[in-house]
């Protein structure tokens, strides 16, 4: 007779599941908001605990799994744009993350159970943990080594926006066919997704994605006062659009990996830039001269 430790059997079940939401996050290129992959832990490992309670048998059902599944998913990632890439990259997960923690401990000698669709393990809290970080380090690495960019290859920098006393920083693509200009200046434009600067924004002033997606109707809310000189239209063409408008704002620093690059103009896309390789904006060539 199997006996089941309930601190042992949650343990277990959240710490995999926090890894697994945060793996995924990282991997689709998405902020980590730790304390929601945190609750939705917390709530995978109660599920865990709950299937082996007397009278809640009936939760190892596979809908009652679905079930909760999705509201792990909610929690951790309700409110992204790109909530269905994350929920498949779980998933992937999940699989490969499954049969490597069950091979790594075979090899201790004693192994994990898989008892009603979740883990419980006879080994010991360091062997648990052991065994969990070791995956979660060697399938990131795999993820990141099959993505299409990566900052090794030098296509991704690491960005900080500075407007007045607020800053925000993100990944950007180094994308040559990115040709934006600011036809005042000449200087290269840098394109970024509204929602991941907008830290550098007071509430009153945030872009919202109305203001995105009429560009002129944002301007006429926002370029108003003190923030007149700020905001400007920019035009734009690409594939599928001949003229087009893109809200932009002024910003009072750029700094690259660190590398201080001077003022520059970022313009505010209402739909995602990134393929999933985890950035948040596009920026040109760098030429040594900066932007």
């Amino acid at each position: 007779m199997t006996v089941i430790y309930i601190d042992t059997l949650f343990l277990l079940n959240a710490l995999v599941d926090y890894l697994l939401l945060l793996a995924a996050a990282r991997l689709a290129g998405e902020p980590l908001r730790r304390w929601r992959f945190a609750l939705g832990a917390v709530l995978g490992g109660t599920y865990a605990v709950a299937i082996f309670l007397p009278g809640l048998s009936f939760l190892a059902h596979p809908a009652c799994r679905i079930a909760s599944a999705v509201l792990m998913l909610l929690v951790s990632y309700g409110g992204s744009r790109r909530l269905l890439r994350q929920g498949v990259l779980f998933v992937a997960l999940t699989c490969a993350f499954g049969g490597g923690v069950v091979a790594i401990g075979l090899l201790g000698g004693t192994g994990l159970s898989l008892g009603n669709g979740v883990f419980y393990s006879a080994l010991d809290l360091k062997m648990v943990l052991l065994s969990a970080a070791v995956c979660y380090g060697a399938l990131t690495l795999v993820f990141q080594r099959i993505g299409r960019h990566s900052a090794a290859s030098g296509e991704l920098v690491s960005v900080r926006l500075h407007l007045g006393e607020r800053s925000a920083a993100l990944t950007a693509l180094i994308d040559t066919g990115n040709t934006l200009t600011d036809p005042v200046s000449g200087r290269p434009v840098m394109v970024a997704e509204g929602e991941s600067i907008a830290a550098l924004f007071p509430k009153d002033h945030c872009p919202r994605p109305s203001d995105l997606s009429d560009p002129a109707a944002g301007l006429a809310r926002l370029g108003t006062g003190a923030w007149r000189t700020r905001f400007r239209l920019l035009p734009y063409r690409s594939v599928g659009v001949d003229r087009g408008l893109l809200l932009a704002v002024r910003t009072d620093l750029l700094e690259l990996d660190g590398q201080r690059q001077g003022p520059v103009l970022v313009a505010l896309s209402p739909t995602p830039v990134s393929d999933g390789g985890g950035y948040r904006a596009l920026i040109g060539p760098l030429d040594g001269r900066g932007v």
